[in-house]
């Protein structure tokens, strides 16, 4: 039965009781007719004595015969209030029912709303009761017409809302008197709050709290129309013109563009007499034509990068999903996908955050909701919310769960209007667009490309310099005829020294992998995140559903003095129960599956046909549960349904109040939940960690309940540490009987929390029911990556709450722990026969870790944490915040820096100590992890498993949640890297050669043999073209075979710079032969000669073009940074690269025949001749570089050159592995 907006009044049916008529005797007897705990849906089963009245405004007015009844969960007045209210409802019920058959008859599904969208956003913001009212009795004034005949049923609606309206719109007009808490007022006010925003779900909004909207994609596209969606429109992007006037002011571009307008004047305004400019204007107009290619490729590629971060966007979306009711039935749906009028189901444990503004509804979950709502108010104080209150999307759910109606979606909402108006202000920030600009890696590679630049400019300048002093001074030129010469060749200078294409291939390298990332299972949330990821050191991985395949599998049970372990996997374990010779007692099978309906999260569902699961959502560890209970011959959802205190559905749903949830917290370790008996008092059942619960029990059933021994006990725990050893999650379900009026809040003297809080009394002197074993077989592919790691230098560390041996079987199943991780001699691997600090539980090294300063707060103690973090591996019974701990231990750790130490654990414990500070991955899928996986360097999120405030707080998200995408992620990011250094090894081959032949030309002849439209067209290749086919080399498993970059090592390492000069040197002696040469050995004219005669000279063309060639063989060998010998491995594999390589020859070839004075080369191009000696030059870069590796290595090998296997050696990246 739904709770809607009945006002007390004479019901018209004969068969239920009026409201004046509703005394104890009614309601004792009811009560008496429904001893298993059924509710009859016309008439009130609690027991009271009371007379309730009609006023003239159709307000209740109570009047008490005894006020000192009392009720399990309230006592007093506040029982018989509570019990009054209920009374009111119950009798109102078929005026509910009468309304909503009358909404779904006669409302089509694209009947108008009788609300607006403006007025559900005003109800959102206002917040109060009255904005509630106002919205109702609009509403209820602008309900539909209906069929001749039910006026009266229409009527009667409006009448009901109205006196409804009245009361909650006045409600506050008071407000300033004191209200006490449990008083008749109060809860009166609170039952019409519950009842308005039943009444908005159920007759404005046509849901159901139970039922929820329908799953027709008509009238969800309706209500989407109606009431808009739920998607932001993405960020206004910023126009390609927009686009290309900033990459206009890059200064190469705005020298270059200067140069060609003083170009184009000089040559078209300065004609001698007579003289005809043909097309002197060309080469000014090309230069001009090449700034505009190369601002319209950059433009182009940010324009593309904008779309990549939409996408981005969206697959963020898609895997933020909530928990909704349609159709009766709980399923998953996008953020995006949510409607006004949806049912949103939200758990503090695993769905915090709010994607919508919702009001929340009835009746009120024992333990209350209460919110964060910092994240719009900048307060911190949580916030408790009742049925009524409007809960604002952003905020999130802190503790305790409810069910809330969705009133405004999208830009409707409190959070959508503040996102779009700052998506829509200039000044945004924080969207992810700008997201890489603070990363090292571009800081480190902006610095080099600025060094490069400065030292480009004083060529430039010494270029000026030089010409002008040999010009004007000592040759006696005219300076106004040659001045502009001089600048032109110092600009050209300028434009081959500037390495403009660096951030360019940065972008380009990082896009491309984060694009193949995200096929492979990773999405990059921040680029930057792609190269740190290759400089990780450390793993540090969760267990449940990253090692493992979170498909768990009840298969073991000790019940009854009886341990059932199913070792048959075509046999589930409650077959196996039902078919053992000493099953236990139907009664103790029922009560095992009553404690798992009952004790288990409304978000956890499991469907089936006939024994078959079909689906399931929520918690895995509650899944495995229910299933198992299932597989018992039990319907969990019947069990749950028919448990007063318990049931969200039918005619108990009405006392759901009388129930008290205790959530499961990282701190206890345990969740329970209390449901009130027939005869009085309460049951509370317990599931959780099983050396917890089984600590608080003292009692067991055996077909009786016996007192609990320390012989039985220990029986208990020796069956866990055997389920343990199979790498079995242990839990232990248990119950206890409470008496009435108890204090639910009443800590315990003697026992504590898992945290050393006090536990709450209620959880002690507990009857052992059944220790349950879940077992969560380890991913086939978890072994090989973990290998992989090691071999990669890369530490793998276990943070579970699992208990030890489970930990420890996991670990070692996985190959995170070796035999000689175990104390010698050791048969078992189990916890006990570890050497020291390898595994730790949570409690003990928080307190070796946290000291006590002097005011008695807890301080973090590096010391002692540099004394247990080289050894450990496995951290057991670990919370969220022992991640935090670990994750910011591990990387301001300088234990690298006492050699003595370092030797020491070398020496003894043959652990080798990285020489610089760790860099550390850390995974996480709970709200609480989000600090952790900030904190980390590289934070992974579970798309599956994960929060959506895991997942803002994340670096990248495993879409499948498996530990084999974080190498993944580890070789794409190393892979990252590798490509950037080949572009500058390539990148800065061509500039040390061009700047020194540029400045060498104009030395000698006052002009660079390489013209600037040419050394632009370089440019253009080096820009675009090569980065990108740099950029496309796919990872190979070589990478992960070398230890981590040192993040502090400089990217250009010793080997490139002797690639780089090797072959710089063999092209400058090229360059330097044909420049100074060539004429008498090919025949042809100086090119000085020739072009002083205003003509494009041969012999420079050829230069070009040798040039050229020489730089598209030498980007093969640019694929190799540690001299290789086989430069063309993999070359053929990765067609992108051979597609570039290829489309630039052509283009180069076109250029040189047919550019003439546009690309300053010589009208006709080149003969056969010196195209094939070109390419000769440029075949012989191929043998050069394998004669610079062969003298690199025995220099290495000889010591000669002592500095660069010193900088080499001293950028290693040691994993705190142990050498094995």
């Amino acid at each position: 039965m739904v709770k809607t907006f009945m006002e007390v009044s004479p019901v018209e049916e004969s068969d239920s009781p009026s409201v004046e008529n509703m005394t104890a005797d009614s309601v004792d007897k009811d009560d008496e007719n429904n001893v298993d705990g059924a509710v009859d849906d016309k008439t009130s089963p609690q027991k009271s004595s009371l007379e309730i009245k009609l006023g003239d405004d159709n307000a209740p007015e109570f009047s008490f015969e005894n006020e000192n009844s009392k009720s399990p969960r309230m006592g007093g007045l506040a029982a018989v209030i509570d019990s009054s209210l209920r009374s009111i409802q119950s009798a109102g019920s078929v005026l509910s029912n009468i309304v909503h058959a009358f909404v779904q008859i006669h409302m089509a599904p694209q009947t108008p709303f009788p609300v607006t969208t403006k007025d559900l956003s005003d109800l959102s913001n206002d917040r109060t009761q009255q904005a509630l009212a106002r919205v109702l009795e609009k509403a209820a004034a602008n309900l539909p017409p209906c069929t001749p005949g039910e006026e009266e049923e229409l009527k009667s609606a409006r009448v009901k809302i109205e006196a409804l309206v009245k009361r909650i719109g006045t409600s506050e007009e008071g407000a300033g008197h004191y209200v006490k808490k449990d008083s008749m007022e109060e809860l009166r006010r609170g039952h019409d709050l519950e009842s308005a925003a039943n009444a908005l779900a159920t007759v404005i909004l046509r849901s159901r709290p139970e039922n929820g909207i329908t799953n027709d994609a008509v009238d969800i596209e309706f209500r989407r129309e109606t009431f808009g969606t739920n998607a932001i429109a993405d960020k206004k992007l910023d126009s390609f013109i927009k686009l290309c006037w900033n990459a206009v002011q890059d200064f190469v571009l705005i020298m270059l563009i200067v140069l060609g307008i003083i170009g184009l004047v000089v040559e078209t305004t300065t004609l001698e007499e007579g003289e005809q400019c043909g097309a002197c204007w060309l080469e000014g107009f090309a230069i001009l034509l090449s700034v505009l290619i190369v601002v319209l490729v950059t433009a182009s590629i940010d324009y593309a990068k904008q779309f990549a971060f939409i996408r981005l966007t969206r697959s963020l979306h898609e895997t933020n999903t909530k928990a909704v009711v349609r159709n009766g039935h709980q399923m998953s749906v996008t953020d995006d996908d949510i409607v006004v009028g949806d049912i949103l189901s939200v758990n503090a444990h695993n769905l915090a955050s709010i994607p919508a503004d919702c009001i929340l509804l009835g009746p009120p979950i024992s333990g209350g909701l209460k919110m964060d709502e910092s994240s719009l108010t900048g307060e911190s104080k949580l916030i408790s919310k009742k049925p009524g209150d409007v809960v604002l999307s952003g905020t999130t759910a802190v503790q305790g769960s409810a069910k809330m109606l969705v009133i405004a979606v999208g830009i409707n909402s409190v959070a959508g209007k503040i996102k779009a108006h700052v998506y829509d202000s200039t000044d945004h920030e924080g969207d992810g667009m700008d997201g890489d600009e603070d990363s090292p890696l571009f800081v480190k590679l902006e610095k080099i490309a600025k060094q490069i630049g400065i030292a480009g400019t004083l060529a430039a300048l010494l270029s000026f310099i030089v010409n002008c002093i040999k010009g004007f001074v000592f040759e006696g030129l005219e300076p106004r005829q040659y001045i502009i010469e001089y600048i032109v060749v110092a600009i050209t200078v300028l434009a081959v020294a500037v390495p403009e294409g660096l951030p360019l291939a940065v972008t380009l390298s990082l896009a491309f992998s984060s694009n193949k990332m995200m096929k492979e299972q990773n999405l990059v949330k921040h680029l930057d995140a792609c190269e740190t990821m290759g400089c990780a050191t450390t793993i540090c991985t969760d267990k449940t559903g990253t090692l493992t395949s979170n498909k768990m599998t009840a298969r073991s049970i000790y019940t009854n003095d009886t341990d059932f372990s199913c070792t048959d996997p075509s046999l589930s374990l409650g077959d196996f129960i039902k078919s053992s010779p000493d099953r236990p007692k139907e009664s103790i099978l029922t009560l095992i599956s009553t404690i798992i309906a009952v004790d288990t999260m409304d978000e956890t569902t499991v469907e089936f046909e006939g024994d078959k699961m079909t689906s399931s959502t929520g918690n895995p560890t509650e899944v495995a549960l229910l299933s198992f209970a299932h597989s018992l011959g039990e319907n969990c959802q019947d069990l749950r349904d028919s448990t007063r205190g318990r049931s969200l559905k039918g005619a108990l749903s009405e006392f759901l109040v009388e129930g008290k949830q205790i959530e499961f917290s990282s701190a206890r370790k345990m969740m329970s939940w209390a449901v009130p008996k027939i005869d009085g008092g309460y049951r509370i059942y317990c599931k959780g960690a099983s050396e917890v619960v089984l600590a608080r029990c003292t009692h067991q059933l055996t077909g009786s309940i016996d007192a609990l021994d320390d012989e039985a006990r220990q029986r208990i725990l020796s069956v866990g540490e055997a389920y343990n050893r199979r790498g079995m999650r242990t839990l232990v379900l248990a119950y206890r009987d409470l008496p009435d009026g108890v204090d639910f809040d009443a800590k315990s003297a003697n026992i504590l929390n898992a945290d050393g809080t006090e536990a709450l009394e209620v959880e002690t002197n507990l009857t052992f029911a059944s220790l349950v074993g879940i077992e969560d077989p380890l991913r086939p592919e978890v072994q090989g990556a973990i290998k992989q790691c090691y071999e990669a230098g890369i530490d793998v560390r276990l943070v579970t709450g699992d208990s030890q041996n489970t930990a420890v079987s996991i670990a070692y199943q996985a190959g995170i722990l070796k035999d000689f991780h175990f104390v010698d001699g050791s048969d078992e691997k189990i916890a006990a026969n570890l050497k020291p600090n390898v595994l730790m539980e949570g409690k003990v090294f928080r307190r070796k870790v946290y000291q006590i300063d002097d005011d008695g707060e807890k301080e973090f103690d590096q010391t002692a944490f540099d004394k247990i973090w080289p050894h450990l591996r496995v951290l057991a019974r670990s919370s969220p915040d022992d991640k935090l701990t670990l994750a910011h231990g591990l990387n301001q750790s300088t234990l690298y820096t006492d050699k003595n130490v370092c030797h020491k654990l070398k020496v003894e414990d043959k652990i080798s100590v990285f020489p610089d500070r760790q860099v550390v991955a850390m995974t996480g899928d709970g709200t609480n992890d989000a600090p952790a996986l900030k904190r980390a360097d590289i934070g992974f999120a579970m798309g599956i498993a994960g929060t959506q405030i895991a997942k803002d707080a994340a670096d990248i998200i495993l879409l499948d949640d498996n530990f084999a995408s974080i190498v993944t992620a580890a070789k794409w990011g190393r892979n990252v890297y590798a490509s950037i250094q080949k572009f500058l090894q390539f990148q800065l081959t061509v500039n040390i050669a061009a700047v020194i032949t540029a400045l060498v030309g104009s030395f000698a002849f006052a002009k660079s043999p390489l013209a600037a439209i040419q050394m632009l067209w370089v440019n253009l290749i080096m820009d675009s073209l090569a980065s990108l086919a740099l950029a496309s080399e796919p990872p190979t498993d070589e990478l992960l075979r070398r230890n981590p970059v040192n993040r502090s090592k400089s990217i250009v390492t010793g080997r490139m710079w002797a690639n780089m000069l090797g072959q710089a040197s063999y092209q400058l002696i090229i360059i330097m032969f044909l420049l100074f040469g060539g004429p008498q050995v090919f025949g042809f004219p100086p090119g000085d000669q020739v072009e002083r005669q205003g003509l494009n000279s041969e012999h420079y063309t050829f230069i070009f073009n040798a040039f050229v060639w020489m730089q598209l063989f030498n980007e093969i060998n640019a694929r190799s940074l540690n001299g290789e010998i086989n430069v063309f491995k993999g070359m053929f594999r990765n067609p992108l690269f051979c597609g570039i390589l290829l489309i630039t020859a052509i283009l180069q070839a076109i250029m040189v025949e047919f550019g003439g004075k546009a690309m300053h080369v010589a009208d006709g191009g080149l003969n056969g001749e010196l195209w094939g000696w070109s390419l000769l030059f440029g075949v012989g870069s191929l043998p050069v570089q394998q004669i610079i590796n062969i003298l690199y290595g025995q220099c290495k090998a000889s010591g000669i050159d002592g500095r660069v296997p010193s900088r080499l050696r001293s950028s290693r990246r040691l994993s705190m592995r142990t050498v094995r």
